[in-house]
């Protein structure tokens, strides 16, 4: 957490006189994941059965932000296949699970 506002410092103040990163070394970094790009690969990846690409996705972000990400993806695809079929969510998501209708 600490980085964050120090890399957040540096971009509001890139040349601050006496800071010791005004002019940082460019190292080469690793491409930020959210986690909306995490959640996607990894359901994708569970429904292709790719255990590389899903523990791969499963590192880019903590696994509460993973968890949130799959949950925010399953509303949507529920949303979006009952405004498709003209269901109500409840419909789409007890029958995509198998359930009874209620």
């Amino acid at each position: 957490m600490a980085s964050m506002f120090g890399i957040l410092r540096r971009a509001v103040t890139p040349g601050h006189k006496g800071s010791p990163s005004a002019a940082p070394a460019r190292t080469p970094e690793r491409r930020q994941h959210n986690l909306f790009e995490a959640a996607a690969t990894f359901v994708s990846a569970s429904v292709e059965d790719d255990q590389d690409r899903m523990d791969e996705a499963s590192g880019w972000v903590s696994p509460e932000a993973l968890s949130f990400g799959v949950g925010e993806l399953a509303c949507r695809a529920v949303i979006a296949l009952a405004r498709e079929r003209d269901e109500s969510p409840e419909t789409v998501a007890r029958t995509l699970l198998g359930l009874a209708d209620s």
